[in-house]
């Protein structure tokens, strides 16, 4: 066990023939128990202030741990919602794709149906003029044939035997 100041201030030499000077040694003592009370003051206020150093301590290494679990949470959480992202982005691409087959397609069919009307009004075009063609030629013949100055003449024999009637009944 330790010595306390009042150990050292109560400490009872034994006298010897020619012994030390007694007011010497009592001073030395009474010089001794206040550097030993000093130290021990010092010892107590530096084991508060490392009790307390342990304890702001203690506090930073869970505040430490605290923010390491935060960052590796939000490493975890930053690399779902890059994958997350990766993956709508790929869905995304897909999608647009399909839309753009889908357009392109479409306009296929049309361009194709447009053609292929285009050819049919062409051929009816066609088909319209050659009738036309063949009835106006048909006209014309019809025209410059002599039947028709035949059928002026019958024309007027009718009409002749229709007034002779007429004139008869009258």
């Amino acid at each position: 066990m330790p010595l306390t100041p009042l150990d050292i201030h109560n400490k009872e030499f034994t006298r010897g023939f020619r012994g030390y000077d007694e007011d010497e040694v009592n001073e030395f003592l009474d010089q001794v128990i206040k550097d030993y009370e000093t130290v021990i003051r010092e010892k107590k206020e530096l084991n508060e202030r490392v009790k307390l150093l342990e304890e702001r301590l203690g506090h930073f290494s869970n505040l430490e741990e605290t923010l390491n679990k935060s960052i590796l949470v939000a490493q975890e959480t930053a690399e779902e919602v890059r994958q997350n992202a990766k993956k709508e982005s790929r869905l995304i691409v897909k999608e647009a794709e399909k839309n753009a087959d889908r357009i392109i397609n479409d306009s296929l069919a049309k361009a194709r149906k447009i053609s292929m009307d285009n050819e049919e009004l062409k051929k009816q075009a066609a088909v319209y003029r050659t009738r036309f063609r063949m009835l106006v030629e048909a006209q014309l013949e019809m025209l410059n044939n002599e039947d028709w100055d035949g059928l002026v003449a019958r024309f007027d024999e009718e009409e002749e035997q229709q007034q002779e009637q007429i004139e008869e009944k009258a």
